[in-house]
C-alpha cells in the first residue's frame, strides 16, 4: 500500500520537474551549437566529421523544437 501511494505521489510530482530539465537541455544544446559553429568557421575538419556534426545538430534542433512544442501545448491546455 505504501509503495502504491509513493508511486502515485511521484507520478504527480514529475511534471513539475519536467520544465526545469528542459531548460538545462536547452542550455547544453546551445553550448554544443556554439562549439559546432566555431568548428565550422575554422574549417579544419574533414567532410565526414562535418557531416556527422551537422546531422547531430539537426537532431538537437528537432528535439528542442519537440520540447518547446510539448511545453506550449501543455501551457495551452493548462496542464502543470
Amino acid at each position: 500500500m505504501k509503495a502504491l501511494i509513493a508511486a502515485l505521489a511521484l507520478g504527480l510530482a514529475l511534471p513539475a520537474f519536467a520544465d526545469r530539465g528542459d531548460t538545462t537541455k536547452d542550455m547544453k544544446d546551445s553550448a554544443k551549437d556554439a562549439v559546432d559553429t566555431a568548428k565550422d568557421k575554422l574549417g579544419t575538419d574533414s567532410g565526414t566529421d562535418k557531416a556527422k556534426r551537422h546531422a547531430n545538430r539537426k537532431a538537437r534542433d528537432a528535439k528542442r523544437k519537440a520540447r518547446h512544442t510539448r511545453n506550449k501545448v501543455k501551457d495551452d491546455l493548462g496542464v502543470k
